[in-house]
């Protein structure tokens, strides 16, 4: 059943620092119209620059996915694209005035509560989805890190984490459809390791980072001088003293938050396929560089599968709309230059005609006779044979009229057609018949190739008494 697009129903507002930059901003969803999709408007930057949330802009992800596109950036966008995935919404725009969405708490719960207390606007426009047929697959042999998605009726996603720790051990999470994302995702927090923390506070690389807004793991207890520098990392008085475990919680929210916050993260970054998912996601060890992987693999396959949408399939064993003999009484054409062998579709606006091309046509004899090759012009025949059907089934005595092609303009050919070859020739109405003339795009594919396009003025003609 397919489900139509929704958009956010209120404007939401957000401030807060970024976990990187330590820059202020505000931050403001506001509701976007049907085909708009999810983007990002940096208010801070002359002309106000626009950055789609889409695979095709993923900049960096060493530490959060970073986009880029008209000469703008905007960082760390997992947790708000997170929220925005599994709660549905397809059109959103992010104002910002700043290069960093707020971490707020380290979870994505600030910006999915709202918007699920609220509920979504549906709109007309179909959801894009795309369907998992066969198992994508995706591994980085630096890392480890993998992730397939199987086909399946409905999208699922299992987690699992490994970060050889004692504290964390190995962590396993899920989510289907009957997942409550709101109450058991979203409250999930981003965490960090002491020794990882160490060196970014070195590098300046988390100038928003603060002892509220991520967990802390301790490997081991820290040092006096560890936990002089972990006050300082927090702006706190002195820390007395960290047992090995967790720094600043008594308790996870749930025994396996994090692997539940990196299912969050997981979701947010295969958001920027720009599609809903249908299929049973498999993660091991995912991380931003692994989870963009798969979302540009997703939004690629995507865009084929959109291609592949308009080419009609052919089944032998349907019975064809129009057979030879009914051809025969369209068409004035008899073999050897009978160029269509039957219909397997026909509305007012277009029509599809199947062709087979076997050895024995006479045209082989001499084009050519070591490497046999379909001359271009036949095929151009073809597509005109398989257009004055759909011209001529429309008018009420149709064996009294023919058709003589007038103009043929912006003919390509793609590919050779040869012996053994089944040509699909699609022909669409671009003007109806005014006056004796119709235009006409035609395409001729080989399976999922399109061998020939051209666009045909055709007149058509009373015949002679």
């Amino acid at each position: 059943m397919q489900a139509n697009q929704q958009t956010i129903k209120n404007i939401y507002t957000f401030r807060g620092k970024g976990l990187h930059t330590g820059s202020n901003v505000t931050m403001r969803l506001l509701p976007a119209p049907e085909n708009h999709g999810i983007k990002f408007r940096r208010t801070d930057i002359e002309g106000k620059p626009t950055i789609e949330a889409s695979a095709d802009n993923v900049k960096f992800t060493d530490r959060g996915t970073v986009l880029e596109a008209s000469g703008a950036r905007i960082s760390t966008v997992e947790h708000v694209m997170s929220a925005l995935y599994a709660l549905g919404a397809d059109n959103v725009l992010i104002e910002i005035d700043g290069d960093e969405v707020p971490i707020l708490d380290g979870s994505t719960a600030p910006y999915a509560e709202p918007i699920a207390s609220d509920g979504l606007v549906e709109q007309s426009a179909v959801k894009r989805v795309f369907v998992v047929k066969e198992k994508i697959h995706y591994k980085d042999e630096e890392t480890g890190s993998e992730i397939t998605i199987f086909p399946d009726d409905t999208f699922s996603a299992d987690v699992m984490i490994d970060f050889n720790s004692k504290v964390l051990g190995t962590q396993f999470a899920r989510y289907t459809k009957d997942t409550d994302y709101t109450k058991e995702i979203a409250p999930c927090r981003t965490f960090v390791f002491m020794h990882d923390l160490e060196m970014l506070f070195k590098n300046n690389l988390i100038k928003g980072g603060d002892i509220d807004n991520a967990i802390v793991i301790a490997e081991k207890p820290l040092s006096e001088d560890e936990l002089v520098n972990l006050s300082k990392i927090f702006s706190r008085e002195q820390i007395k003293s960290v047992k090995q475990g967790y720094v600043n919680i008594d308790e996870p929210r749930f025994s396996n938050e994090c692997a539940r916050h990196k299912l969050a993260d997981l979701l947010g970054d295969l958001a920027l396929s720009g599609v809903k998912i249908i299929g049973k996601v498999s993660a091991v060890k995912p991380g931003h560089k692994i989870n963009t992987k798969v979302a540009a693999m997703i939004k690629s396959a995507e865009k084929e599968n959109a291609k592949l949408a308009g080419i009609p399939r052919y089944n032998p064993d349907d019975l064809p709309v129009i057979d030879i003999a009914g051809i025969k009484k369209l068409l004035p054409h008899r073999p050897p230059f009978l160029m269509v062998d039957r219909i397997i579709e026909l509305g007012h606006e277009r029509v599809v005609g199947i062709k087979t091309i076997g050895i024995n046509e006479g045209f082989f004899l001499g084009h050519f006779p070591d490497e046999p090759v379909m001359p271009g012009v036949l095929i151009i025949e073809a597509m005109a044979q398989v257009g004055g059907i759909l011209v001529l089934s429309d008018l009420d005595e149709p064996d009294k009229y023919s058709t003589y092609f007038a103009k043929i303009d912006n003919a390509k050919f793609k590919r050779k057609v040869v012996p053994g070859d089944v040509l699909t020739i699609v022909l669409t109405l671009t003007a109806p018949l005014r006056r004796s003339i119709v235009s006409m795009r035609g395409e001729v594919f080989v399976g999922n190739s399109l061998a020939c396009e051209a666009d045909m003025v055709a007149q058509v003609i009373k015949n002679k008494e």
